[in-house]
């Protein structure tokens, strides 16, 4: 009885006699007659033949193009891998961990609210250009976050619960989505980067913000310029650095007919994975003492200002400056005063 071993070992040979110059001898140690006589002598022992087929080398093929003439690529199953292993299961729980530590924080402590009560006093603190940026990076951002884990993890948390049908139709347009708002992304980094790194260079009182954890556990008051060290850390680390390693290693999958190598795509996928989840992480600290983390803190850049006290208290030092230049009128262009300004008390 021939079973598929035996056919594969014939076939090897067969290849060997044809056309021996043709590039097939190559991909089939030994010659024909060893290979017809290890079919007969040893069936199903086909080692040789696919340890050479698995080798990664180049042998003959009609078809074009780079890697074309490699038939299997071994190091597409360690990628697989350290893909379906490490990265996910790791990664996966970093996410999980982090967001119950940031949720627990919060039950606990509770919002950080300013220790003297607002003034009514407006000052102004974001542009309308500014905060057109911010939210251009932030929205595409959650959106590449969303499908980023969707498409990472999905196939262990949703597919059990939303069945084959559902979850292929979600993950086939969190790809879609993920490739066509990435370029997005990466120009809002680059616009994003040019109006804010001028407030972001390392100054005087940032090691001791960061020695202080800038009081979010003590309360204590640690004056700060218009970004304390730990808004700093996030945009070198994470908007700059981790932004810069992912949309790289996005565009190298994104454009796969440059002709990478698939040891290219495959490395390339693994840093998009690591990076991807290390931004997301970070992020979510980020997001917490953005909106629900600091009272006032989302009002600056919904609207663009924040009130006097809050300002004193958390950017103590930009709140100095920026009552010398007169921050608590709109800026030229600034657009309109947010509803209850009008009537708030102003410093002429």
């Amino acid at each position: 009885m021939l079973t598929r071993t035996h056919l594969a070992g014939w076939c090897f040979a067969l290849m060997a006699l044809v056309a021996p110059s043709a590039g097939f001898a190559q991909a089939a140690p030994g010659s024909a007659q060893q290979q017809a006589e290890r079919a007969a002598t040893q069936p199903g022992n086909n080692a040789p033949v696919w340890r050479e087929v698995r080798s990664g080398q180049a042998n003959y093929t009609t078809a074009q193009g780079r890697e074309a003439g490699v038939l299997v690529q071994s190091s597409g199953d360690t990628w697989r891998q350290i893909r379906n292993g490490p990265i996910t299961v790791y990664g996966g729980w970093l996410v999980v961990l982090v967001a119950l530590a940031i949720a627990a924080f919060y039950l606990v402590r509770g919002p950080i609210k300013t220790h003297d009560r607002p003034t009514g006093n407006l000052i102004y603190r974001f542009s309308v250009v500014e905060r057109w940026a911010h939210w251009t990076l932030a929205i595409s951002f959650c959106l590449l976050a969303v499908t980023g884990l969707t498409i990472l993890f999905g196939k262990h948390v949703l597919l059990p619960v939303i069945g084959y049908t559902l979850f292929a139709w979600l993950t086939l347009l969190g790809k879609n989505v993920h490739n066509f708002v990435g370029p997005i992304f990466m120009a809002s980094i680059v616009v994003f980067f040019l109006i804010f790194v001028k407030d972001n260079w390392p100054s005087k009182g940032d090691l001791t913000w960061i020695a202080s954890a800038g009081g979010l556990f003590t309360g204590k008051h640690v004056p700060s310029g218009r970004f304390n060290a730990g808004e700093k850390s996030w945009f070198w680390m994470g908007v700059v650095f981790l932004g810069i390693v992912s949309s790289v290693s996005g565009l190298v999958l994104l454009f796969p007919n440059f002709e990478q190598l698939r040891l290219t795509m495959q490395q390339a996928h693994v840093v998009h994975s690591v990076s991807g989840i290390l931004f997301m992480t970070l992020s979510l600290g980020h997001i917490y003492v953005g909106t629900i983390g600091i009272e006032g803190s989302y009002q600056a850049m919904r609207t663009g200002y924040v009130d006097e006290s809050w300002a004193k208290e958390h950017h103590e030092l930009w709140y100095e400056d920026a009552k010398k230049q007169g921050a608590n009128r709109p800026a030229a262009g600034g657009g309109a005063v947010p509803a209850g300004a009008a009537q708030a008390r102003r410093d002429e």
